[in-house]
């Protein structure tokens, strides 16, 4: 059976190779970052569009960011990311479409109503 030890240098029968921890600090570390910056803005700017705008393309960019990390997206083919990020982005431009939307037909029914 081959050994699955990805160091540079083979291991001895029954070594145990080292724990490379050092891509999971740099994760935490950014992952840490993209937070604060979202805890500055959600609590340091006056409610309205722009605030949300910002906490919402924020939290995507770490929610890419964990989806290329830990689901190790980043190390396959350009056309699987491709594949994957085409439909989600189209869904998720449908879901503000059908807010938006929403939200309008809503005050208009009400508008009507008084």
């Amino acid at each position: 059976m081959a050994a699955h030890a990805t160091t540079d240098q083979e291991l001895a029968p029954g070594e145990i190779a080292k724990p490379n921890t050092g891509w999971i600090w740099k994760t935490f570390l950014i992952l840490v970052a993209i937070t604060a910056v979202e805890f500055v803005f959600v609590f340091f700017m006056d409610a309205g569009t722009l605030r949300n705008s910002i906490f919402i393309v924020l939290t995507i960019l770490k929610a890419f960011f964990i989806v290329g990390e830990f689901m190790h997206l980043k190390h396959e083919t350009k056309g699987l990311i491709w594949t994957i990020l085409v439909p989600t982005s189209l869904l998720v431009w449908l879901l503000v479409a059908l807010v938006t939307e929403g939200s309008y037909v809503g005050e208009v029914l009400q508008n009507m109503f008084k």
